[in-house]
């Protein structure tokens, strides 16, 4: 255990009594506990395994490299189409923890050997992403905006992709485009100042 973390897991939270569990079985793997993201996180030789997070209708276990997991048991959810590598397991109640104890060891155990292993996800490319239609439009209106964004890194590009994407209203998904246009024209990213 390491004391750094004690806060997360003495915080009066409707999780307390699942999060233990979960620590107790993360650390019967003989993982380090860390804190990371504000959150307990466990790792094998400086290697990200599994995070302990909560959210309001569920806690949960998310396996860094989840996608490289078996999931025989079919436990594992992608949060959303766009999180390409972490699956988390999810909990509504301490006593699925308890049930599961020995299976979440085995896939903590897996994911080690996928560690070892030293495998890796393979991650889309950027021009794999799908591009609003909103964006492709104003590159069309905008040549100078268009080559703006093309010598963005690639990793700048998927984030502006991802936010523009997640809007469901075409008005709003092009709000966030005009408004991300002067940072995209200095060469930063959309959560940069």
């Amino acid at each position: 255990m390491n004391p750094k973390v004690d806060w997360f897991f003495e915080k009066d939270t409707q999780w307390k009594e699942a999060y233990a569990q979960l620590r107790q079985i993360a650390l019967d793997c003989e993982l380090t506990e860390e804190l990371k993201w504000g959150c307990p996180c466990y790792t094998f030789k400086g290697k990200n395994i599994v995070l302990i997070h909560g959210f309001k209708e569920y806690c949960a276990y998310l396996f860094h490299k989840g996608a490289l997991l078996n999931d025989s048991e079919k436990i594992l959810i992608q949060q959303t189409e766009n999180v390409q590598s972490a699956r988390q397991a999810r909990f509504t109640n301490v006593k699925e923890i308890i049930d599961q104890a020995d299976l979440l060891r085995a896939y903590i155990y897996e994911a080690i050997e996928v560690e070892k292993a030293g495998l890796k996800v393979e991650m889309k490319k950027t021009d794999e992403f799908a591009m609003p239609v909103e964006l492709e439009n104003i590159f069309q209106e905008d040549p100078d905006f268009k080559a703006a964004f093309e010598s963005l890194t690639p990793g700048r590009q998927r984030g502006y992709h991802l936010h523009f994407s997640q809007a469901k209203q075409s008005a709003t998904r092009t709000s966030r485009i005009e408004k991300a246009m002067p940072k995209i024209f200095e060469g930063k990213g959309w959560n940069e100042r």
